[in-house]
């Protein structure tokens, strides 16, 4: 499982980021000021850290120097927007540079794109009787390639990544569509209908009652 640790002075904010990560199927740890994200640092081990800049007791920019030689990968998330700042971040060592306020289903696809580079996500998914290469985008059952669109292979993942939760068909949608659910919208049924059955998942890919679908397989 993936580790990650939230950096972050605002408990609201920092709650928010830890629920959506955990939902993910994400180990979160917060830290709330500098001094405490090293204690964690020294204590434990990390494969990505979520760091505000400004932080009581020790800064972000002053906590990249201790972080910089355990090469963690580090995402900035601030309130501090200028160029200025930005460039001294990524210069400091930090993968990406997010402003304060943010959608939470864009921090998760950075969040995807730094893991995926430091190659800490899993590579190879296998559930449900599939074999899901995510570097290859290309998904087997019993040897044989399934030959997949985009949205559906984002379904797919999205499924095999949680399973045994229900998933909203809101939240479906906006981390498939990347766009807001429209009200009313079939189009999260007819691709979960077409998905069943191209990866023969008509029994274990589970309608749930007034919310959405759920993926029952073993975790």
């Amino acid at each position: 499982m993936v580790r990650v640790l939230i950096v972050e002075d605002e408990k609201p904010i920092s709650n928010l980021i830890r629920l959506s990560l955990t939902k993910e199927g994400y180990q979160c740890t917060c830290a709330y000021d500098g001094a405490a994200a090293a204690d964690c640092l020294e204590h434990s081990q990390y494969d990505l850290i979520l760091l505000d800049v400004m932080l009581p007791q020790i800064d972000g920019f002053e906590l990249m120097e201790y972080i910089r030689p355990l090469e963690i990968p580090v995402i900035f998330l601030t309130a501090r927007a200028s160029v200025q700042d930005r460039v001294k971040g990524l210069r400091l060592g930090a993968e990406d540079y997010i402003v304060k306020p943010f959608e939470v289903i864009e921090l998760l696809a950075r969040v995807d794109v730094v893991l995926r580079r430091y190659k800490k996500r899993d590579m190879v998914l296998e559930t449900g009787g599939l074999k899901i290469d995510t570097g290859s985008m290309q998904v087997w059952r019993d040897g044989e390639e399934i030959s997949l669109t985009r949205t559906e292979y984002e379904l797919l993942l999205l499924f095999a990544r949680n399973p045994r939760r229900a998933l909203y068909r809101e939240t479906i949608y906006e981390r498939v569509w990347g766009e807001e659910y429209p009200f009313g919208s079939k189009a999260v049924d007819l691709h979960v209908q077409r998905l069943r059955k191209k990866v023969g998942w008509e029994h274990v890919l589970q309608a749930v009652n007034k919310v959405g679908y759920r993926l029952e397989v073993e975790q």
